[in-house]
């Protein structure tokens, strides 16, 4: 039997009944990689050597009667997470020949829970792109298209799990970087709520790791199915310990509803700011269908949606402010001479991330309280409403795009070109209030490539959005294998991978 499109709850039975070791899996895995990995280039630092290894302590923990959430199971880690002995560049040259002494802490919990870590998957520079591409690890491609990206910036991971290296991956989302590519690749991820997730160790090349509190970005599973997001996020959930310093088990409140017919859900398909390709528009429908299908209440519209307009400018001010901070662009004397060229009028999004470029601590603050007002008015409408239907962006993979400007790209709607970050409008959806959202599957578009949806949660209720994506699993199908047929070479990978063999 091959395994390697197995999702990872049919891998742990398989190893508990005796009907495969965990070296057989991994061996498996490496063997996939070593094979299709030259065409994709996703896993940009392999370690089979330490995989091997780890896989033959699974097994001989197993024959003493071990038994652990994830004991065996081969999985890949996004390259923005230290290894201790691996490299950590987040794409970025200067940093080539960075390597952590320690593992993140969320390596630290899979391997803990005896998951076999495969490698590093790729991402782009500072983890900055909704595509997957550096300097040093070169391009990733999508699986299903060759000549289209996997998303960004957890591309290296989709684009692995969609080839069938490994079962399951850790990644990170600021900006859509889980949902994004789960949506290009046609698997799953889950962003979890806020200040769920510890994150220590997920930090660019020379900052300390320390166990801070992040401003929109998180940690969260990547996976091929619904089932198999729950079962890494109970693994990776909780705080950090050494912020606690106890140990501590965090209990996240059950699902709303165990049945689709019980689900109160919202389905939004249109945006202020930007409009919906056709092919999403049809994944939507076709979740809102099977939800009514399924007995549950669906409704279009309502009057307690926070204003999408003013959430996609606080998404934008507080995601540009807080990334120039840590990656400086420019001089202030020359944004400012841009910035004062602005109509005063211009609300453009485009306006709005240049503006952001030179926020001031009072400017910040002020988009701050703007967002707590947002955060109750979304407390006020899961009152009414269990879930939240919409895009993740507003089409399919589109090509491979590096011109060097991300701000002079455009992304094409339906033969319309827009600014290529005015498709981050429905990612900063759930971003910015800090809120859980899923990743699922909704089917393909008209020329074949995968679309999914995000099911958007109330806070610190995770568990609400995972189980309506597991109800609509069972409704709709999932994950499907691409097509293999399209073997054409990638776009070129520069230097050559660095890991353990």
């Amino acid at each position: 039997m091959e395994w390697s499109y197995q999702p990872a709850e049919e891998l742990i039975a398989a190893l508990r009944a005796g009907e495969v070791a965990s070296v057989e899996l991994t061996d498996e895995a490496i063997a996939r990689i070593e094979r299709d990995d030259k065409v994709i280039n996703a896993i940009c630092v392999p370690d089979f050597d330490r995989a091997r290894a780890a896989a033959r302590r699974a097994d001989r923990a197993r024959a003493r009667g071990e038994d652990r959430p994830l004991l065996g199971v081969p999985m890949t880690v996004k390259e923005c997470y230290d290894i201790a002995g691996l490299p950590t560049t987040w794409g970025m040259p200067p940093y080539w020949d960075h390597v952590p002494a320690e593992d993140a802490v969320q390596v630290s919990r899979v391997e803990a829970a005896g998951a076999v870590v495969l490698g590093k998957t790729n991402v782009p520079l500072g983890l900055q792109d909704i595509q997957t591409f550096n300097e040093i690890y070169g391009t990733t491609s999508n699986p299903w298209d060759h000549d289209r990206t996997p998303g960004g910036s957890s591309g290296g991971s989709a684009a692995a799990l969609a080839s069938g290296f490994g079962a399951l991956s850790l990644g990170s989302d600021i900006a859509g970087s889980l949902r994004t590519p789960a949506h290009f690749c046609g698997v799953y991820a889950h962003k979890p709520t806020l200040g769920l997730v510890a994150s220590r160790g997920m930090v660019p090349p020379g900052t300390p790791a320390l166990p801070v509190d992040l401003d929109l970005a998180v940690v969260g599973p990547m996976a091929r199915t619904a089932r198999d997001l729950t079962l890494l996020l109970d693994v990776m959930a909780g705080p950090d310990p050494l912020t606690l310093g106890v140990a501590y088990e965090l209990v996240l409140p059950p699902a709303r509803h165990d049945r689709l017919g019980d689900f109160r859900v919202l389905v939004l398909d249109e945006h202020p700011l930007i409009p919906t390709g056709s092919a999403v528009r049809a994944g939507v429908n076709r979740v809102a269908d099977a939800l009514r299908e399924g007995g549950a209440r669906v409704e279009r519209h309502s009057p307690l949606l926070p204003d999408p307009t003013e959430a996609a400018t606080l998404s934008m001010q507080l995601l540009i402010s807080g990334s120039v901070a840590r990656f400086p662009i420019g001089s202030d004397e020359q944004l400012r001479t841009r910035i004062a060229a602005l109509s005063a009028d211009d609300r453009s999004l485009e306006a709005v991330r240049l503006r952001a470029l030179t926020f001031s601590h009072h400017d910040w603050l002020a988009a701050n309280h703007r967002r707590e007002l947002h955060r109750h008015g979304w407390r006020r409408l899961f009152a009414e409403f269990d879930a939240v239907v919409c895009p993740i962006t507003p089409t399919p993979a589109f090509p491979h795009d590096h011109h060097p400007n991300p701000m002079d790209r455009r992304v094409d709607i339906d033969g319309a070109g827009h600014p290529y970050f005015d498709q981050l409008v429905w990612a900063g959806l759930a971003t910015m209030p800090g809120l859980p959202a899923t990743a699922v599957p909704a089917g393909r578009s008209p020329g074949g490539l995968p679309v999914g949806v995000q099911l958007i949660g109330p806070m610190f209720e995770d568990r609400t959005p995972l189980r309506l994506a597991e109800l609509l699993e069972q409704e709709i199908g999932g994950f499907q294998v691409p097509k293999q047929g399209d073997r054409r070479p990638a776009m070129p990978s520069t230097p050559p991978r660095r890991g353990r063999r």
